[in-house]
């Protein structure tokens, strides 16, 4: 600057300086002005909409579930968002003294997990303290009820189902020794929950195998909405409500070391949506029997309506068709009915296909082999809905009762 520009600044009372200084006070002022307006506005909303503002902002992190009980949790429990299923097998040297300690072990961090507690030897305690509606839920296989208390002590159901027609059951998704399910609203609270989990059993036990499923995120549809699957369909219309006069009967065994408990079923079942893709929408309807757009029966108006399968069209056919799903699934029996919780599953597809998705379809039920096989055998001999599902994994399992503070998940067949 010349000495010329230098007494003109000085002149005119402005400097470089306080021109800069001068314009960011002015923009501060600006900002707090804006930021004044939008709180303003934000203040104006908050008491136009009243309470609908507070519940939009209520969390669920901390909701928790009861863990002790008659029955286990995760069974009558309102589905959560996300489900991990893992099957471990015993090692060789875990006996009967050994299972009961694993037991302890678990249900202790299993009960401590669920309510928003860490895990006793959790390396990152902060990771457990957000329940989201966690349950664990463990079940029995063959082998660990052998290991416990003998062969006399298997219920006749508990193996292996027999081989249907439908079934490509691939080893890696079948059977195993001890099951945990782990559910929760929060797929990061699943994962850390899993992860103690598994740290407690692996003196005792290796991972068979490990399935996820989701369903809707928590919050995202009015409660009580039936899940869809993958199809786009609405799956499980029909379940019983655990306040229905007959779900104990339906649900909870009665006898021995598993009465307060039940039998589940793990049916993992493949669906090509690809070659869905291809069938159109009528089609797709007559395959199950239902609307898409609602659920409802193709003799109905709404989802829970009644199905007419004496209804013909007027050439003389049934309106539901004698082939569809939910005709097959039926039965005139009230006593052939399950429980189910299903999830769908996807992952990262392979060559030349776009999707590798599908069901994990669970079942709970007093009684495999009176309940749940029935229903099987008649999809089995004829479902239209088999043309785009294959089921390729499958595992049964012995879920015992609940157990009191104190106590321990396995009590009536351990202690």
């Amino acid at each position: 600057m010349t000495s010329d520009q230098a007494s003109d600044s000085a002149r005119s009372g402005v400097s470089r300086r306080g021109l800069l200084f001068g314009g960011a006070v002015a923009g501060l002022g600006a900002a707090a002005a804006v930021g004044a307006d939008v709180l303003l506005n934000r203040s104006a909303g908050a008491s136009a909409n009243g309470a609908g503002s507070e519940a939009a902002a209520a969390l669920h992190g901390g909701d928790t579930v009861e863990f002790f009980g008659a029955h286990q949790a995760g069974i009558a429990t309102t589905p959560q968002a996300h489900a991990t299923f893992i099957a471990l097998d015993l090692l060789d040297e875990t006996d009967r003294d050994a299972l009961r300690r694993m037991m302890q072990i678990l249900t202790e961090d299993a009960a401590r997990l669920t309510q928003g507690e860490p895990a006793l030897a959790d390396s990152e305690p902060e990771l457990g303290t957000v329940p989201a509606r966690l349950t664990v839920t463990f079940g029995f296989g063959p082998e660990f009820v052998i290991r416990a208390a003998g062969s006399a002590a298997l219920p006749e159901w508990l193996g292996p189902l027999p081989p249907f027609t439908i079934d490509r059951l691939d080893p890696a998704w079948n059977d195993g020794d001890l099951l945990l399910q782990i559910a929760s609203d929060d797929a990061f609270t699943v994962a850390h929950a899993t992860r103690m989990l598994l740290k407690d059993a692996r003196s005792f036990a290796s991972v068979r195998w490990t399935q996820t499923g989701f369903r809707r995120a928590h919050g995202s549809e009015k409660p009580g909405t039936t899940m869809r699957n993958l199809f786009g369909q609405v799956d499980g219309t029909t379940n019983p409500s655990p306040d229905d006069a007959d779900f104990a009967q339906l649900v909870w065994a009665t006898e021995g070391w598993l009465a307060g408990g039940t039998s589940f079923v793990l049916r993992r079942t493949h669906m090509d949506l690809d070659k869905w893709d291809r069938l159109d929408r009528g089609g797709r309807e007559q395959s199950v029997g239902r609307t898409l757009s609602n659920g409802a029966p193709l003799t109905g108006v709404d989802e829970h309506d009644e199905p007419d399968f004496e209804a013909t069209t007027s050439v003389g056919f049934p309106v539901i068709p004698e082939f569809s799903h939910i005709r097959r699934a039926r039965s005139e029996h009230t006593d052939e009915r399950i429980f189910r919780r299903a999830y769908n599953y996807d992952h990262a597809p392979a060559g030349a296909e776009i999707s590798d998705s599908g069901l994990l379809f669970v079942s709970f039920q007093a009684d495999v082999s009176k309940q749940f096989l029935p229903i099987q055998r008649r999809l089995d001999e004829l479902d239209l809905l088999n043309e785009w599902t294959t089921p390729i994994g499958s595992a049964v399992f012995a879920i015992p009762p609940g157990c009191r503070e104190g106590g321990y998940i396995g009590e009536t067949l351990l202690a």
